[in-house]
């Protein structure tokens, strides 16, 4: 894969419940990460004393973050009542030349900061809700 501009990196949510996705306004640094817990069956028993895992067995996870300047759009308005409401909407992480990854993410966290002589900003994170899918580009 070839560098990628980041500002491709998109972060979308679905605004009302059929798939009518728009991208978070205002983002300017986005990051997804995935995470798979391991479960470990290591005996008296394992070869060498080597451990061993359990294949399939560890809760899989992922997180969506991201910081931007407020923009006051209708997804900043969808972000805040997300968070309020405890809903878990489907999201969808564009990640450029690679793929897409679709499905139920929880608002964990929103802060909003400014200065006098600044813009105002936000800092967001999403936990993932249930089942992920992938799309290839």
């Amino acid at each position: 894969m070839a560098a990628q501009n980041g500002k491709d990196l998109l972060v979308k949510v679905d605004m009302n419940g059929t798939g009518l996705f728009e991208t978070i306004a205002g983002l300017r640094a986005t990051r997804i990460s995935f995470n798979a817990e391991s479960v470990d069956v290591t005996s008296l028993e394992s070869q060498g004393g080597w451990r061993e895992l359990l294949s399939g067995a560890g809760v899989k996870s992922a997180a969506i973050s991201g910081s931007g300047v407020f923009k006051d759009a209708g997804t900043d308005e969808r972000a805040r009542q997300l968070f309020f409401d405890g809903e878990t909407p489907g999201f969808q992480v564009i990640i450029p030349d690679f793929g897409i990854v679709e499905g139920p993410f929880q608002v964990s966290s929103i802060e909003y900061a400014g200065s006098h002589n600044g813009e105002a900003t936000y800092e967001m994170s999403m936990a993932s809700a249930g089942a992920l899918s992938f799309t290839a580009l």
